[in-house]
């Protein structure tokens, strides 16, 4: 009986080497596909940071950690003088907030005056109201990021902030002075067509109505309803494509800022080798174990 339970328990260890061996071998593939070997960690953690932290923010401004440029002007985008609290410059708060709610105060009451009065002066007075606290807002984010840390120069963040707030100037912090005119001179081009496709799109929106207005008293314009109809969709169309260029043209100067700033850095030179020379590719400590020894080839090094 004894030995009958012997037998058993050599046969079930002896089925065991079998899926034993092929689970090493599995976990060998495994690693070794999966090993790294360099220290990434710092690098994929920074890559992969969230686009804005509150916790960086709020952080920043209590003084207890250093905040980046990003998530102080995101931040400070919502609550007005961030940075300047950042930057403890809290004697800017009373300006800021005084001319911003100075220009909101004259905005509404110039609005009043005239909706009961109904001269245009006070529209005008209204508009120039509103237009002078959103000054006053963008000033405090420009502020903000023209007074933080210089540090390394270009800083990209700074120059994608520049860019945003007003296209060109984040060239003109990378020192590229030739691309201002080409981004301003797109932009104008581009919002000249969105006026004026605009202009004859209600140009002949105005010429439909009035050809299928069903007013006795209208005056039938010549062209047919047919074909204003056509012209009206096509400039609608046209201002569309107009106002969709000008985005791009925008995006495409903040991108251009944001890349050429980080590409200060990069060396491009003249000095291109190659070296080709034997090399032995070690087998690791698992194919050591089994008996493997290492291979020996040829290593190709590119220097550029």
């Amino acid at each position: 009986m004894k030995f009958r339970s012997f037998i058993v328990l050599l046969g079930c260890l002896m089925a065991s080497l079998p899926l034993s061996a092929q689970y090493r071998d599995d976990q060998f593939k495994r690693d070794a596909f999966t090993q790294t070997y360099a220290d990434t960690t710092e690098k994929t953690a920074t890559d992969t940071s969230q686009l804005f932290s509150f916790k960086e923010y709020f952080g920043g401004l209590a003084h207890k950690r250093t905040a980046s440029l990003k998530t102080l002007s995101m931040g400070s985008a919502v609550l007005i003088g961030g940075t300047q609290i950042y930057h403890k410059q809290y004697w800017k708060l009373p300006i800021i907030y005084g001319g911003i709610g100075a220009g909101i105060y004259g905005g509404i009451h110039f609005n009043n005056q005239y909706k009961s009065t109904g001269e245009e002066k006070y529209k005008l007075y209204s508009t120039l109201s509103y237009v002078g606290a959103g000054l006053f807002y963008w000033g405090s984010l420009m502020d903000g990021a023209v007074c933080y840390e210089k540090g390394k120069y270009p800083n990209p963040a700074k120059s994608t902030v520049y860019s945003i707030l007003l296209p060109g100037l984040g060239q003109l912090y990378n020192g590229e002075f030739w691309k201002v005119p080409l981004y301003w001179g797109l932009m104008a081009g581009s919002v000249h067509f969105v006026v004026e496709n605009n202009m004859q799109y209600k140009r002949w929106k105005w010429v439909y109505d009035q050809a299928t207005s069903e007013d006795p008293d209208v005056e039938k314009p010549p062209q047919s309803a047919e074909n204003a109809k056509y012209y009206r969709d096509a400039y609608r169309r046209l201002r569309d494509y107009s106002i969709l260029a000008v985005a791009v043209s925008y995006l495409l100067q903040v991108i251009d800022a944001n890349v050429f700033a980080y590409m200060q850095d990069f060396e491009v030179n003249d000095e291109l080798s190659m070296k080709v020379a034997p090399s032995v590719i070690p087998m690791g400590d698992y194919a050591m174990v089994n008996g493997s020894r290492p291979a020996v080839g040829l290593s190709i090094g590119l220097k550029f």
